[in-house]
């Protein structure tokens, strides 16, 4: 397993050999990933960039391969105080994510690690092997009140190394064993491998899964999001889960006006037919680098509608291209966000979504006795 002293930049651009600045791809390094680019993060100091000789060196370089790189952090369970999501704690199995979403705002989290949010972020991947020791260690501290937990809130607890790794099904068998209510958001039709843990806690009221679908047009989803499952099979998965009985959501995130906005009323339409209870949306956030990465995405893809999704995307962030404020990042502001959230809020209405909320149980929370612990009298 590599460390991170053995981590290296991977390249994604290199520069004409007549030295013009015009930026050459690289096909292998592309093919197969979202983002098309790999800028250096916020704090590094220099850019690497790979020249043509004149004698078809370029040719020569290998071609991109997922690596994977072992973290050991000292606590699993990350705090927030954001008033814009309904959970004050999260778990993240990973760092990175193989799906390679374009728009993913966790992108940035990359450039932490001396790493690329671009190519980078969905081809360097870090493994946290001691998630479910480290969670048991946590939940068993007497101070501990519990509320919540959202497992993927940064990348996708079920990205393809899950299958190898199961460090995700580690995790819930750790919150099964202490009855500890939480939440799931993923792209992958995997989740249902662990319907075996989520049935018996969902009839408990102690999960819910969501299934983010940000289009029904499966050529979109390949390009947009290459290496998730497919909008069939989220659906698919959405069915499943649901007829085990557990709690199921539909995520619209991101919506991305001019690119999947007309796309609302058939996807919740889809999702409810599968047996969706509630549904969610989020419009699209595009923080630091990510604004860079999506923007070349989006002149590779689709150059005839780019200007026009760009001018959208101000007109829902206050004539910029990222609003970061608490209040307003999540939903934008002004007259197209408005009339977004209105058909979203008017289309799930109308299927019945969200009728019926229910609220995950913290009170059957427990501590099994530890190795050693004796039980109390009263």
């Amino acid at each position: 397993m590599p460390t991170l002293m053995d981590m290296r930049p991977s390249p994604g651009l290199a520069v004409d050999a007549l030295g013009t600045g015009k930026m050459t791809r690289l096909p292998q390094m592309e093919r197969g990933r979202g983002a098309g680019i790999n800028p250096a993060g916020r704090f590094e100091n220099y850019t690497e960039t790979y020249v043509d000789d004149g004698w078809d060196s370029l040719s020569d370089i290998p071609k991109l391969r997922t690596e994977i790189f072992t973290e050991t952090p000292k606590a699993i369970i990350t705090r927030n105080q954001s008033p814009d999501i309904s959970f004050d704690r999260s778990i993240n199995p990973y760092r990175g994510c193989e799906h390679g979403c374009v728009y993913c705002y966790a992108r940035p989290a990359h450039a932490y690690m001396g790493l690329s949010p671009g190519l980078d972020f969905e081809s360097k991947l870090f493994i946290k092997p001691n998630a479910a020791e480290l969670l048991r260690a946590e939940l068993s501290a007497q101070s501990y009140v519990p509320a919540t937990i959202a497992l993927g809130a940064n990348t996708d607890p079920y990205q393809p190394i899950e299958r190898s790794y199961r460090i995700t099904r580690g995790v819930i068998e750790v919150l099964a064993e202490f009855q500890h209510p939480f939440g799931i958001v993923t792209k992958s039709a995997n989740v249902t491998r662990d319907l075996d843990l989520l049935k018996p806690m969902a009839e408990r009221d102690l999960v819910k899964v969501a299934l983010s679908i940000t289009t029904l047009d499966p050529k979109l989803a390949r390009s947009m999001e290459p290496r998730a499952s497919t909008p069939a099979k989220r659906l698919a998965a959405i069915e499943m889960l649901a007829k085990a009985g557990v709690r199921t959501v539909v995520m619209m995130g991101p919506i991305i006006p001019g690119l999947n906005d007309h796309e609302i009323e058939n996807i919740l339409k889809a999702a409810r037919n599968a047996g969706a209870a509630e549904a969610g949306y989020t419009m699209l956030r595009l923080p630091f680098e990510v604004k860079e990465i999506f923007k070349d995405w989006l002149q590779r893809e689709h150059p005839d509608r780019a200007a026009k999704v760009m001018s959208h995307v101000k007109d829902v962030r206050g004539g910029r291209e990222n609003d970061p404020n608490f209040g307003s990042r999540m939903t934008g502001t002004g007259p197209m966000a408005w009339m977004i959230g209105r058909r979203f809020q008017l289309a799930a209405q109308r299927l019945g979504l969200n009728a019926n909320r229910i609220k995950l149980r913290t009170d059957l929370f427990r501590r099994p006795l530890q190795r050693g612990e004796q039980m109390m009298l009263f």
